[in-house]
């Protein structure tokens, strides 16, 4: 009787386990979230406030955007809520309009409230087609403010584009 409890109990916590465990990819852009996190706040360090505050938001570490007419950004990302990560996200956005070039960034979307959290996490979330993101310089998060539940900050890695939309990017949520 005994065995069986222990055998029981392994294969409890095994399971338990192996379902909430992360997979290398997603450990890895777990890693690079970190990372995105200071050079956001070495950029600038108003986004400290967002961080505190906010009800929960969404890193995107390496945001690939390009197109020449047509064009599209890709990227996954870490979800947290009040500071602890919660879930993993993808972003794609499809777009068509005068574009040239490619670059990397790294994205942030703020909540400022738990329904605005809960929309994202739920697929309900969207941006609308002219949203943008603040381009990160010192100093600029201090004056931002929410937009309709959400604040997006965008720091350019390498590359160069004449864009800064975010409109049109759809999410995808999966929970830990």
């Amino acid at each position: 009787m005994k065995m069986i409890k222990t055998v029981a109990l392994t294969a409890l916590l095994l399971i338990g386990t192996v379902g909430f465990a992360q997979n290398k990819k997603d450990r890895k852009i777990m890693d690079d979230a970190v990372k995105a996190k200071t050079k956001l706040l070495e950029a600038d360090s108003g986004l400290e406030h967002f961080f505190d505050k906010s009800a929960g938001y969404v890193i995107f570490p390496n945001v690939g955007k390009g197109g020449f007419i047509i064009g599209g950004a890709s990227g996954n990302g870490v979800v947290y809520e009040n500071g602890n990560a919660i879930g993993m996200a993808d972003l794609k956005k499809l777009n068509i309009g005068l574009q040239a070039g490619g670059q990397a960034i790294i994205e942030v979307i703020f909540f400022e409230t738990d329904t605005d959290l809960q929309r994202f996490t739920e697929g309900k979330f969207e941006f609308a087609a002219e949203t943008s993101a603040v381009a990160l310089k010192s100093g600029i998060a201090f004056n931002a403010k929410y937009k309709d539940g959400v604040a997006v900050f965008a720091l350019p890695k390498a590359g160069l584009m004449a864009d800064a939309s975010v409109g049109g990017q759809k999410f995808g949520y999966k929970a830990f």
